[in-house]
Protein backbone atom coordinates (compact mmCIF):
# COMPACT_ATOMS: atom_id res chain seq x y z
CA UNK A 1 0.00 0.00 0.00
CA UNK A 2 1.90 3.05 -1.26
CA UNK A 3 -0.04 5.78 0.51
CA UNK A 4 -1.75 5.00 3.76
CA UNK A 5 -2.28 8.45 5.17
CA UNK A 6 -3.46 12.01 4.68
CA UNK A 7 -6.86 11.36 6.02
CA UNK A 8 -10.20 12.77 5.04
CA UNK A 9 -12.47 12.13 7.97
CA UNK A 10 -16.01 10.89 7.44
CA UNK A 11 -16.97 10.39 11.04
CA UNK A 12 -20.49 9.48 11.92
CA UNK A 13 -22.17 8.54 15.10
CA UNK A 14 -24.86 5.91 14.78
CA UNK A 15 -27.28 5.60 17.63
CA UNK A 16 -26.85 2.12 19.03
CA UNK A 17 -28.54 0.35 21.88
CA UNK A 18 -28.16 2.12 25.21
CA UNK A 19 -24.90 1.07 26.79
CA UNK A 20 -23.56 1.86 30.26
CA UNK A 21 -19.77 1.66 30.23
CA UNK A 22 -17.76 0.73 33.25
CA UNK A 23 -15.88 3.59 34.83
CA UNK A 24 -12.28 3.78 33.77
CA UNK A 25 -9.62 4.62 36.33
CA UNK A 26 -6.34 6.20 35.33
CA UNK A 27 -3.85 3.92 37.03
CA UNK A 28 -1.29 6.66 37.52
CA UNK A 29 -1.52 8.65 40.74
CA UNK A 30 -1.86 12.38 39.93
CA UNK A 31 1.31 13.26 41.86
CA UNK A 32 3.40 10.73 39.99
CA UNK A 33 1.81 11.92 36.74
CA UNK A 34 3.08 15.42 37.30
CA UNK A 35 6.46 14.11 38.39
CA UNK A 36 6.95 12.01 35.27
CA UNK A 37 6.04 14.66 32.69
CA UNK A 38 8.92 14.83 30.26
CA UNK A 39 9.75 11.14 30.46
CA UNK A 40 9.76 9.21 27.20
CA UNK A 41 8.96 5.82 25.69
CA UNK A 42 11.02 4.20 22.94
CA UNK A 43 10.01 1.38 20.57
CA UNK A 44 12.13 -0.67 18.16
CA UNK A 45 10.84 -0.38 14.59
CA UNK A 46 10.65 -3.16 11.97
CA UNK A 47 10.13 -2.92 8.22
CA UNK A 48 11.58 -1.19 5.17
CA UNK A 49 10.59 0.85 2.12
CA UNK A 50 11.25 -1.97 -0.36
CA UNK A 51 10.10 -4.67 -0.65
CA UNK A 52 7.85 -4.50 2.45
CA UNK A 53 6.59 -0.98 1.88
CA UNK A 54 5.96 -0.01 5.52
CA UNK A 55 7.51 0.36 8.98
CA UNK A 56 5.77 -0.90 12.12
CA UNK A 57 6.07 -1.06 15.91
CA UNK A 58 4.79 -3.63 18.40
CA UNK A 59 2.59 -2.24 21.19
CA UNK A 60 0.82 -4.31 23.84
CA UNK A 61 -2.79 -3.61 24.82
CA UNK A 62 -5.18 -5.00 27.43
CA UNK A 63 -5.08 -7.07 30.61
CA UNK A 64 -3.25 -9.37 30.27
CA UNK A 65 -1.28 -7.40 27.65
CA UNK A 66 -1.25 -8.80 24.11
CA UNK A 67 1.12 -7.53 21.40
CA UNK A 68 -0.11 -5.96 18.16
CA UNK A 69 1.78 -4.59 15.15
CA UNK A 70 0.93 -1.01 14.15
CA UNK A 71 1.74 0.83 10.93
CA UNK A 72 3.42 4.14 11.96
CA UNK A 73 1.34 6.98 10.54
CA UNK A 74 2.03 10.66 11.28
CA UNK A 75 -0.50 11.55 8.56
CA UNK A 76 -3.60 10.57 10.57
CA UNK A 77 -4.78 10.98 14.16
CA UNK A 78 -6.82 7.90 14.95
CA UNK A 79 -5.18 4.69 16.17
CA UNK A 80 -7.21 1.58 15.34
CA UNK A 81 -6.94 -2.19 15.55
CA UNK A 82 -8.71 -4.88 13.55
CA UNK A 83 -11.35 -6.08 15.91
CA UNK A 84 -13.58 -9.07 16.60
CA UNK A 85 -16.77 -7.13 17.21
CA UNK A 86 -17.42 -9.39 15.22
CA UNK A 87 -15.34 -8.51 12.15
CA UNK A 88 -17.30 -8.28 8.91
CA UNK A 89 -14.28 -7.47 6.72
CA UNK A 90 -10.74 -7.89 8.04
CA UNK A 91 -7.44 -8.34 6.22
CA UNK A 92 -4.79 -10.98 7.05
CA UNK A 93 -2.91 -9.94 10.20
CA UNK A 94 0.02 -11.21 12.31
CA UNK A 95 -2.01 -11.57 15.52
CA UNK A 96 -5.50 -12.67 16.48
CA UNK A 97 -8.17 -9.99 16.34
CA UNK A 98 -8.58 -7.66 19.32
CA UNK A 99 -11.64 -8.62 21.38
CA UNK A 100 -13.48 -5.71 23.04
CA UNK A 101 -14.60 -6.28 26.65
CA UNK A 102 -17.44 -3.98 27.60
CA UNK A 103 -15.08 -1.07 27.08
CA UNK A 104 -16.91 1.03 24.51
CA UNK A 105 -16.66 4.78 24.91
CA UNK A 106 -19.86 6.80 24.58
CA UNK A 107 -20.59 9.60 22.16
CA UNK A 108 -20.37 12.02 25.11
CA UNK A 109 -16.67 11.31 25.57
CA UNK A 110 -14.51 14.34 24.60
CA UNK A 111 -12.44 12.06 22.33
CA UNK A 112 -15.59 11.28 20.36
CA UNK A 113 -16.37 14.97 20.00
CA UNK A 114 -12.77 15.72 18.88
CA UNK A 115 -13.04 13.18 16.06
CA UNK A 116 -15.95 15.15 14.64
CA UNK A 117 -14.33 18.60 14.70
CA UNK A 118 -14.87 21.11 13.22
CA UNK A 119 -18.44 19.97 12.45
CA UNK A 120 -21.34 19.54 14.86
CA UNK A 121 -21.22 16.53 17.13
CA UNK A 122 -24.55 14.73 16.93
CA UNK A 123 -24.99 12.82 20.18
CA UNK A 124 -28.65 11.88 20.53
CA UNK A 125 -28.30 9.93 23.76
CA UNK A 126 -25.44 10.18 26.27
CA UNK A 127 -25.17 6.37 26.29
CA UNK A 128 -24.86 5.93 22.52
CA UNK A 129 -21.65 4.31 21.37
CA UNK A 130 -19.08 6.32 19.40
CA UNK A 131 -18.80 4.95 15.87
CA UNK A 132 -16.08 6.07 13.49
CA UNK A 133 -15.16 5.82 9.85
CA UNK A 134 -11.74 6.93 8.65
CA UNK A 135 -10.99 7.20 4.93
CA UNK A 136 -7.43 7.37 3.60
CA UNK A 137 -6.14 9.07 0.47
CA UNK A 138 -5.37 5.71 -1.17
CA UNK A 139 -9.10 4.85 -0.89
CA UNK A 140 -8.54 2.48 2.01
CA UNK A 141 -10.77 2.86 5.06
CA UNK A 142 -11.62 1.54 8.50
CA UNK A 143 -15.09 1.44 10.04
CA UNK A 144 -15.69 0.59 13.68
CA UNK A 145 -16.46 1.69 17.20
CA UNK A 146 -14.31 3.59 19.70
CA UNK A 147 -13.10 1.72 22.80
CA UNK A 148 -10.70 2.25 25.71
CA UNK A 149 -8.14 -0.19 27.06
CA UNK A 150 -4.86 -0.21 28.97
CA UNK A 151 -1.56 0.42 27.19
CA UNK A 152 1.34 -0.78 29.38
CA UNK A 153 4.28 1.53 28.63
CA UNK A 154 7.80 1.47 30.07
CA UNK A 155 9.10 5.02 30.48
CA UNK A 156 12.73 6.13 30.48
CA UNK A 157 12.44 7.28 34.10
CA UNK A 158 12.01 3.63 35.10
CA UNK A 159 8.26 3.62 35.68
CA UNK A 160 5.81 1.33 33.92
CA UNK A 161 2.33 2.78 33.54
CA UNK A 162 -0.79 1.34 31.91
CA UNK A 163 -3.05 4.31 31.05
CA UNK A 164 -6.50 3.83 29.57
CA UNK A 165 -6.37 5.18 26.01
CA UNK A 166 -9.06 5.48 23.36
CA UNK A 167 -8.66 3.82 19.96
CA UNK A 168 -10.74 2.43 17.14
CA UNK A 169 -12.01 -1.14 17.16
CA UNK A 170 -12.22 -1.68 13.39
CA UNK A 171 -14.66 -4.34 12.20
CA UNK A 172 -14.69 -3.42 8.48
CA UNK A 173 -11.54 -2.52 6.53
CA UNK A 174 -11.36 -1.63 2.84
CA UNK A 175 -8.04 -1.81 0.98
CA UNK A 176 -7.37 -0.56 -2.52
CA UNK A 177 -4.08 -2.31 -3.29
CA UNK A 178 -3.96 -5.80 -1.80
CA UNK A 179 -0.56 -6.53 -3.36
CA UNK A 180 1.10 -3.91 -1.13
CA UNK A 181 -0.99 -4.57 1.96
CA UNK A 182 0.89 -3.96 5.24
CA UNK A 183 0.99 -7.13 7.34
CA UNK A 184 -0.06 -5.31 10.51
CA UNK A 185 -2.92 -5.41 13.01
CA UNK A 186 -3.79 -1.74 12.65
CA UNK A 187 -2.59 1.85 12.34
CA UNK A 188 -0.83 3.98 14.97
CA UNK A 189 -2.19 7.49 14.34
CA UNK A 190 0.39 10.10 15.39
CA UNK A 191 -1.09 13.19 13.74
CA UNK A 192 -1.77 16.61 15.20
CA UNK A 193 -5.33 15.98 16.48
CA UNK A 194 -6.71 15.52 20.00
CA UNK A 195 -7.60 11.86 19.40
CA UNK A 196 -3.98 10.80 18.78
CA UNK A 197 -2.32 8.50 21.32
CA UNK A 198 0.30 11.18 22.03
CA UNK A 199 -2.30 13.87 22.73
CA UNK A 200 -4.02 11.49 25.17
CA UNK A 201 -0.75 10.68 26.95
CA UNK A 202 0.02 14.41 27.16
CA UNK A 203 -3.41 15.12 28.67
CA UNK A 204 -2.71 12.53 31.35
CA UNK A 205 0.55 14.26 32.21
CA UNK A 206 2.66 11.28 31.16
CA UNK A 207 4.84 12.72 28.40
CA UNK A 208 5.24 15.71 26.17
CA UNK A 209 3.53 15.68 22.78
CA UNK A 210 6.72 15.06 20.84
CA UNK A 211 7.19 12.17 18.40
CA UNK A 212 10.45 11.09 16.83
CA UNK A 213 11.26 8.35 14.36
CA UNK A 214 14.46 7.11 12.78
CA UNK A 215 13.84 4.78 9.82
CA UNK A 216 16.93 2.91 8.70
CA UNK A 217 17.70 2.52 5.01
CA UNK A 218 18.85 -1.00 5.92
CA UNK A 219 15.46 -1.74 7.51
CA UNK A 220 14.31 -1.27 11.10
CA UNK A 221 14.91 1.79 13.28
CA UNK A 222 13.19 3.29 16.30
CA UNK A 223 10.22 5.45 17.35
CA UNK A 224 9.90 7.50 20.52
CA UNK A 225 7.28 9.48 22.41
CA UNK A 226 8.50 12.45 24.50
CA UNK A 227 11.54 14.71 24.31
CA UNK A 228 14.25 12.75 26.15
CA UNK A 229 15.98 11.64 22.95
CA UNK A 230 16.39 14.99 21.19
CA UNK A 231 20.01 15.75 20.26
CA UNK A 232 21.50 18.94 21.72
CA UNK A 233 22.39 20.32 18.31
CA UNK A 234 22.29 19.63 14.59
CA UNK A 235 18.50 19.63 14.14
CA UNK A 236 17.02 21.72 11.31
CA UNK A 237 13.65 23.04 12.53
CA UNK A 238 10.71 24.27 10.46
CA UNK A 239 7.48 25.61 11.95
CA UNK A 240 4.21 23.80 11.24
CA UNK A 241 1.77 25.89 9.22
CA UNK A 242 -1.16 27.11 11.28
CA UNK A 243 -4.69 26.06 10.36
CA UNK A 244 -3.48 22.66 9.16
CA UNK A 245 -4.65 19.18 10.18
CA UNK A 246 -1.32 17.72 9.07
CA UNK A 247 2.40 18.28 9.61
CA UNK A 248 2.39 20.93 6.87
CA UNK A 249 5.61 22.92 6.57
CA UNK A 250 4.62 25.44 3.94
CA UNK A 251 6.00 26.04 0.43
CA UNK A 252 9.41 24.91 -0.81
CA UNK A 253 11.40 25.18 -4.05
CA UNK A 254 13.09 22.11 -5.53
CA UNK A 255 16.82 22.08 -6.25
CA UNK A 256 18.36 19.52 -8.63
CA UNK A 257 22.06 18.80 -8.27
CA UNK A 258 22.47 21.92 -6.15
CA UNK A 259 20.88 24.15 -8.81
CA UNK A 260 17.55 25.98 -8.73
CA UNK A 261 14.75 24.63 -10.92
CA UNK A 262 11.41 25.91 -12.14
CA UNK A 263 9.68 23.59 -9.65
CA UNK A 264 8.70 26.15 -7.03
CA UNK A 265 6.20 26.80 -4.25
CA UNK A 266 5.44 23.16 -3.38
CA UNK A 267 3.28 22.85 -0.22
CA UNK A 268 5.10 20.17 1.83
CA UNK A 269 3.59 17.66 4.30
CA UNK A 270 5.60 15.10 6.32
CA UNK A 271 3.83 11.75 6.54
CA UNK A 272 5.34 8.46 7.78
CA UNK A 273 2.17 6.64 6.67
CA UNK A 274 3.27 7.11 3.06
CA UNK A 275 5.91 4.68 1.81
CA UNK A 276 6.96 6.89 -1.08
CA UNK A 277 7.25 10.63 -1.67
CA UNK A 278 4.54 12.28 -3.79
CA UNK A 279 4.70 15.49 -5.83
CA UNK A 280 1.83 17.26 -7.55
CA UNK A 281 1.36 16.13 -11.17
CA UNK A 282 2.99 19.28 -12.59
CA UNK A 283 6.02 19.05 -10.29
CA UNK A 284 6.31 15.28 -10.78
CA UNK A 285 6.32 15.52 -14.58
CA UNK A 286 8.87 18.36 -14.47
CA UNK A 287 11.14 16.32 -12.16
CA UNK A 288 10.92 13.20 -14.34
CA UNK A 289 11.90 15.33 -17.35
CA UNK A 290 14.89 16.76 -15.44
CA UNK A 291 16.10 13.30 -14.39
CA UNK A 292 15.62 11.77 -17.85
CA UNK A 293 17.44 14.70 -19.45
CA UNK A 294 20.32 14.33 -17.03
CA UNK A 295 20.56 10.58 -17.74
CA UNK A 296 21.03 11.21 -21.48
CA UNK A 297 24.29 9.65 -22.60
CA UNK A 298 24.63 7.59 -19.41
CA UNK A 299 24.55 3.78 -19.42
CA UNK A 300 20.94 3.53 -18.25
CA UNK A 301 17.89 2.56 -20.29
CA UNK A 302 14.24 2.70 -19.29
CA UNK A 303 13.00 -0.64 -17.93
CA UNK A 304 9.36 -0.48 -19.01
CA UNK A 305 8.97 -4.20 -18.29
CA UNK A 306 9.59 -3.61 -14.55
CA UNK A 307 6.22 -2.75 -13.03
CA UNK A 308 7.51 -2.34 -9.46
CA UNK A 309 7.10 1.46 -9.77
CA UNK A 310 6.00 3.74 -12.63
CA UNK A 311 9.50 4.84 -13.78
CA UNK A 312 12.43 2.39 -13.76
CA UNK A 313 15.83 2.10 -15.46
CA UNK A 314 18.22 -0.80 -16.07
CA UNK A 315 22.00 -0.71 -16.22
CA UNK A 316 24.47 -2.72 -18.27
CA UNK A 317 24.04 -5.39 -15.60
CA UNK A 318 21.58 -5.73 -12.70
CA UNK A 319 22.21 -3.43 -9.73
CA UNK A 320 22.97 -5.31 -6.52
CA UNK A 321 22.33 -2.39 -4.16
CA UNK A 322 21.12 1.19 -4.18
CA UNK A 323 24.73 2.39 -3.79
CA UNK A 324 25.61 0.89 -7.18
CA UNK A 325 22.90 2.99 -8.83
CA UNK A 326 23.26 6.36 -7.06
CA UNK A 327 26.32 7.49 -9.05
CA UNK A 328 24.06 8.04 -12.08
CA UNK A 329 21.72 10.43 -10.25
CA UNK A 330 21.93 13.88 -8.69
CA UNK A 331 20.83 14.91 -5.18
CA UNK A 332 17.58 16.80 -4.63
CA UNK A 333 16.80 19.40 -1.98
CA UNK A 334 13.69 21.24 -0.85
CA UNK A 335 14.43 24.83 0.11
CA UNK A 336 11.64 26.32 2.24
CA UNK A 337 10.69 29.75 0.98
CA UNK A 338 9.25 31.19 4.21
CA UNK A 339 12.27 30.31 6.36
CA UNK A 340 15.94 31.28 6.13
CA UNK A 341 18.44 28.55 5.21
CA UNK A 342 16.05 25.67 5.90
CA UNK A 343 16.59 22.79 3.48
CA UNK A 344 15.51 19.16 3.38
CA UNK A 345 18.16 17.15 1.54
CA UNK A 346 17.35 14.06 -0.54
CA UNK A 347 20.39 12.21 -1.80
CA UNK A 348 19.65 9.68 -4.60
CA UNK A 349 19.36 6.75 -2.17
CA UNK A 350 16.46 8.61 -0.53
CA UNK A 351 14.36 8.88 -3.67
CA UNK A 352 15.34 5.66 -5.50
CA UNK A 353 14.86 1.93 -4.91
CA UNK A 354 16.55 -1.10 -6.47
CA UNK A 355 13.96 -3.74 -7.30
CA UNK A 356 14.13 -7.51 -7.17
CA UNK A 357 14.89 -7.45 -10.90
CA UNK A 358 18.03 -5.39 -10.32
CA UNK A 359 16.62 -2.21 -11.84
CA UNK A 360 16.58 1.24 -10.23
CA UNK A 361 13.18 2.98 -9.88
CA UNK A 362 12.06 6.47 -8.97
CA UNK A 363 10.49 6.49 -5.49
CA UNK A 364 8.83 9.86 -6.05
CA UNK A 365 5.34 9.30 -7.45
CA UNK A 366 2.56 11.35 -9.04
CA UNK A 367 0.23 12.58 -6.29
CA UNK A 368 -2.44 13.26 -8.88
CA UNK A 369 -2.86 9.52 -9.32
CA UNK A 370 -4.04 9.19 -5.72
CA UNK A 371 -6.05 12.41 -5.50
CA UNK A 372 -3.58 14.51 -3.50
CA UNK A 373 -4.14 17.56 -5.74
CA UNK A 374 -1.99 20.42 -4.38
CA UNK A 375 -0.20 18.53 -1.60
CA UNK A 376 3.37 17.21 -1.80
CA UNK A 377 4.11 14.40 0.64
CA UNK A 378 7.50 13.52 2.08
CA UNK A 379 7.20 9.79 2.74
CA UNK A 380 9.34 7.09 4.35
CA UNK A 381 11.75 6.76 1.43
CA UNK A 382 12.98 10.35 1.88
CA UNK A 383 13.03 10.20 5.68
CA UNK A 384 15.39 7.22 5.86
CA UNK A 385 18.56 7.61 7.95
CA UNK A 386 17.25 10.82 9.49
CA UNK A 387 15.93 11.52 12.95
CA UNK A 388 12.59 13.22 12.21
CA UNK A 389 10.90 14.99 15.13
CA UNK A 390 7.29 16.17 15.27
CA UNK A 391 7.15 18.66 18.16
CA UNK A 392 3.50 19.46 18.87
CA UNK A 393 4.49 21.43 21.97
CA UNK A 394 6.39 24.02 19.92
CA UNK A 395 4.50 23.46 16.64
CA UNK A 396 7.57 22.52 14.63
CA UNK A 397 9.10 19.62 12.73
CA UNK A 398 12.83 18.93 12.77
CA UNK A 399 15.30 16.59 11.12
CA UNK A 400 18.95 15.62 11.31
CA UNK A 401 21.13 12.86 9.78
CA UNK A 402 21.27 9.89 12.19
CA UNK A 403 22.35 6.30 12.66
CA UNK A 404 18.97 4.58 12.88
CA UNK A 405 20.46 1.12 13.42
CA UNK A 406 20.95 1.48 17.17
CA UNK A 407 18.57 2.64 19.88
CA UNK A 408 19.65 5.96 21.47
CA UNK A 409 20.22 6.42 25.19
CA UNK A 410 18.27 9.11 27.01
Amino acid sequence: MYLKALVLYLLTWIAGAAYHPQSFINKLHPKSAAKSLGSSVIFPVSGNVYPKGYYHVSISIGEPPKPYFFDIDTGSDLTWLQCDAPCTKCTPAPHSLYKPKQNLITCQDPICASLHEPGNHDCRSPHDQCDYQVDYADNGSSLGVMVKDSFPLKFTNGTTVAPQLAFGCGYSQEVQDSTHLPYTDGVLGLGTGKSSILAQLRNKGLTRNVIGHCLSGQGGGFLFFGDDFLPDSGIVWKSISSQSKHYSLGPADLQFGGQATNIKGLPIVFDSGSTYTYFTSKAYNALVSLIKGDLNGKQLKEAVEDKSLPVCWKGAKPFKSIRDATTYFKPLALSFTNAKNVQFQMRPEYYLVVTGQGNVCLGILDGGDVGLENINVIGDISMQDKLVIYDNEKQQVGWAPANCNRLPKS
